[in-house]
């Protein structure tokens, strides 16, 4: 059995970039670019790629990672591909800013119908910028094929696939026929790091880049539907009161006496 697998990955703020260098524009109501500070892919979609590469371990596929956006940062973007994936198509057009998760999910659609081969459909459980988790949902409802939602495992079996779906008391397992959306969670476990020889790989492979006119995609179609009013960074205030004592035991009780005074324990 060998496989056809397109993982979807979103480039995304490094969310490990320093409080002080986060920064939002209050005339376009986005995140500003902070020079230094470059992008990454969206953790999840790496764990999505991590499961896509267990099955190529397994079965043998062909993994295609395919993105939508603008500006994309080829080192960044190739990061799959140096992971072990065999292809990169980036759907990159000035039409593909702000927009909304059903916008993004029509650009994906049309995209997997231009590349027209699948029998796996994996994502993230979420990005990491807005937390939303909603593209996978309409991809699959646009493409008119079943999803299953926050696996932690995947497997391929001879009727389809079977995702372990994490949920509140443990997990549950569901199966579907192929082809199919599955997201995946952190739970399935680290993804592997790149090779030297995977990176070198990376760098000789050309992404196929399409455009909206490309892909045939009504501009109208794409317009967000929801609209962002406002988008601040909360103001934190707090007051610090250090307790201290004659030496490590007797600073505890301090702490201890204190914190039952206010009430906290």
């Amino acid at each position: 059995m060998s496989l056809d697998i397109i993982v979807c990955v979103k480039q995304v703020i490094d969310p490990e970039m320093p409080r002080s260098a986060f920064k939002i524009d209050p005339d376009t109501k986005r995140v500003a670019d902070e020079p230094g500070i470059p992008p990454v892919v969206n953790g999840f979609d790496e764990n999505a790629v991590e499961a896509a590469l267990r099955i190529k371990d397994a079965v043998g596929a062909t993994i295609t990672i395919l993105s939508v956006g603008v500006n994309f940062t080829m080192d960044v973007m190739k990061k799959p591909l140096s992971m072990g994936a065999d292809e990169l198509v980036l759907a990159e057009d000035a039409a593909f800013s702000g927009m909304d998760a059903m916008g993004t999910a029509h650009v994906l659609q049309k995209t997997i119908e231009k590349i027209g081969r699948f029998d796996l459909i994996l994502c993230g459980r979420q990005a990491s910028d807005w937390d939303n988790a909603h593209v996978p949902l309409g991809l699959a409802e646009l493409l008119k094929i079943a999803c299953l939602t926050i696996a932690q495992k995947i497997e391929v079996v001879e009727t389809g696939v079977v995702a372990h779906s994490i949920n509140s008391d443990g997990y549950e397992v569901i199966e579907a026929e192929m082809p199919a959306v599955v997201t995946i969670s952190n739970e399935l476990g680290e993804p592997r790091y790149p090779t030297l020889r995977g990176i070198m790989a990376a760098g000789r492979k050309t992404p196929t880049i399409w455009s909206a006119e490309d892909l045939h995609i009504d501009l109208e179609s794409i317009k967000p539907a929801l609209k962002i009013i406002d988008l601040y960074l909360p103001q934190t205030e707090g007051e610090v009161e250090i307790v201290s004592g004659e030496d490590e035991a007797d600073t505890g009780r301090n702490l201890a006496l204190k914190l039952r005074q206010d009430g906290l324990i």
